[in-house]
């Protein structure tokens, strides 16, 4: 069966390990079914809850699933590690870079933030998406460590309670007057106000902030593009090619009240962290 990508299922009939049945059945060796385990391929259905297996030791039950998920090219991706900017216990703020996803997939979830925290945060704790950040953008992420935490902070997102900010580098000189955009994304409201910071008339570059009222999937960079504005190396709504930067774009600022001890959370991208013309 071996091949770059494919998927594996079993019923457990017999008492063994998952590892080894997985190895024999896929023709994979023990290390690269372990790997695959580590890096999220492997699921267990037990009953009506299906998740993630990553113990390779873990018990296994007459009747249980075994669920492999193996995408030779996927698992062997690679991303640069987050930065932790602030701990406040319940949550944290993270620096999360180009390529780090928000959300993981059936067939790994090793280069997503949400893994990153949980392997790397000390003390170790859950850690939940609140909200996303697209593969090519970087910049501030809110993590959440407990469900309450978590749900708490995803309600001032949905209230629009909480202030981002990004900065992004668009192609041209942007108009010096802030642009208010309001034009729908993929069928509903959305709205951004972009205020230029800087023109480099050499590159033919602006520096411009971005200010957003709604949280739609790829908002700003459609809206950049809107104005004939394009975000620097986006290939999917500019001129960007393979040859082109990473996407210009970074969330460098989010201002909330604590819905948990009630302060002031003013979050501030270091500036070697922010674009620059």
């Amino acid at each position: 069966m071996t091949s770059s990508k494919f998927e594996c299922h079993l019923t457990i009939a017999t008492d063994d390990d998952a590892v080894a049945l997985l190895a024999a059945h896929s023709q994979l060796s023990k290390q690269v079914i372990k790997q695959a385990m580590a890096k999220g391929a492997v699921w267990l259905t037990r009953g009506k809850y299906t998740q993630r297996l990553r113990r390779a030791k873990k018990r296994l039950k007459i009747g249980d699933e075994l669920h492999l998920y193996y995408n030779q090219a996927v698992l062997a991706q690679t991303v640069d590690d987050a930065l932790l900017l602030l701990d406040k216990g319940d949550y944290s703020i993270w620096y999360k870079p180009y390529a780090m996803l928000c959300q993981g997939s059936k067939w790994s979830d090793h280069t997503t933030i949400n893994r990153f925290v949980e392997t790397h945060l000390s003390p170790q704790r859950p850690a939940f998406i609140i909200h996303r950040l697209d593969r090519a953008a970087t910049g501030l992420v809110l993590i959440g460590h407990s469900k309450s935490a978590t749900a708490a902070l995803a309600a001032l997102f949905e209230q629009r309670q909480l202030d981002k900010q990004y900065r992004v580098i668009v192609e041209g000189e942007f108009p010096s007057r802030t642009q208010h955009i309001d034009s729908d994304v993929d069928g509903k409201v959305a709205c951004s106000h972009a205020t230029l910071i800087e023109y480099d008339k050499k590159q033919d570059r602006s520096l411009v902030q971005v200010k957003i009222d709604t949280g739609r999937k790829h908002q700003i960079r459609i809206h950049m593009a809107s104005l004939g504005h394009p975000v620097v190396g986006d290939r999917q709504h500019g001129h960007a090619d393979e040859h082109a930067p990473n996407l210009q774009l970074t969330a460098c600022f989010l201002t909330f009240i604590c819905p948990i001890s009630g302060e002031t959370v003013n979050q501030e991208l270091p500036d070697a962290l922010k674009p620059h013309l």
